[in-house]
């Protein structure tokens, strides 16, 4: 097999395929996909409309936390099989977003707030005790995929912020209203990720658009973000099913 620097970077630099979609298209099935995304979960749509009881919430940012503290390693798995210097100059920047670097405390931290203002202190976040089994699973297969996938692939898998900053959006207008006792401060984590998914899904869609140009490939990219679209749908499956076996603990005390 003969290697050339366009594979080294890892991009299809030729359209050959006649029945491909063109890049406006492409994107058009890309972003088809939020009706897909958990924003539409039931879960998320109690959770939004004010229908979570306040251990239900303290339920949520408990199991969500092992997401947040596994983006940076899904991200490093990235890097370390992209061999493009530029793309990891790039790539580097969403590790430090969630990691943090100098005076910038990062997003693990800014969860870890969102933990504290609902209730859970900084030590029973971090010990993982209340993370459900679906859960681990869920982002661990996620994990796992980037580890074991080619780059492109992974970075099309991160297309799902695509749909963030609506998700954020509508937190920050209805829970202060529907969860007056969530101190304020805690919200920092979703106002920060509006304008970094922003940024990221740029980079990401440049590599995708780049990369699946065959309509195989572009076949393949709509899993792949499908793929990760039943990731975080499974998680909230999980987090709803260990809040309604509380709830009926509760009322069966």
């Amino acid at each position: 097999m003969s290697i050339t620097l366009s594979s080294l970077a890892g991009y299809n630099t030729k359209q050959t395929d006649p029945n491909a979609w063109d890049r406006t298209e492409f994107e058009q099935q890309l972003r088809a996909k939020g009706a897909g995304y958990h924003i539409h979960h039931p879960f998320n749509v109690r959770m939004n409309s004010g229908q979570l009881s306040e251990e239900d919430i303290r339920c949520w940012v408990a199991n969500r936390f092992y997401y947040q503290i596994n983006i940076p390693l899904k991200d490093a798995a990235v890097m370390s099989n992209c061999p493009d210097r530029e793309t990891r100059r790039r790539w580097i920047l969403r590790m430090l977003d969630h990691d943090g670097f100098d005076d910038n405390e990062g997003g693990i931290e800014a969860w870890t707030r969102l933990g504290e203002a609902v209730g859970i202190s900084r030590e029973e976040l971090w010990s993982l005790k209340r993370v459900v089994p679906g859960v681990r699973f869920a982002v661990d297969a996620y994990v796992n995929f980037a580890r074991q996938a080619p780059w492109q692939e992974a970075v099309c898998s991160s297309l799902t912020e695509m749909f963030a900053p609506k998700i954020h959006k509508d937190r920050l207008a209805n829970w202060p209203g529907h969860y007056p006792w969530i101190e304020s401060d805690g919200l920092a984590y979703f106002r920060s990720r509006i304008s970094l998914a922003e940024r990221d899904v740029e980079h990401g869609l440049e590599v995708t658009l780049d990369y699946f140009t065959t309509r195989s490939q572009q076949a393949r990219a709509l899993e792949i973000l499908q793929f990760k679209l039943d990731i975080l749908w499974s998680m909230l499956d999980a987090i709803e099913k260990a809040c309604d076996l509380s709830h009926s603990e509760v009322d069966h005390a």
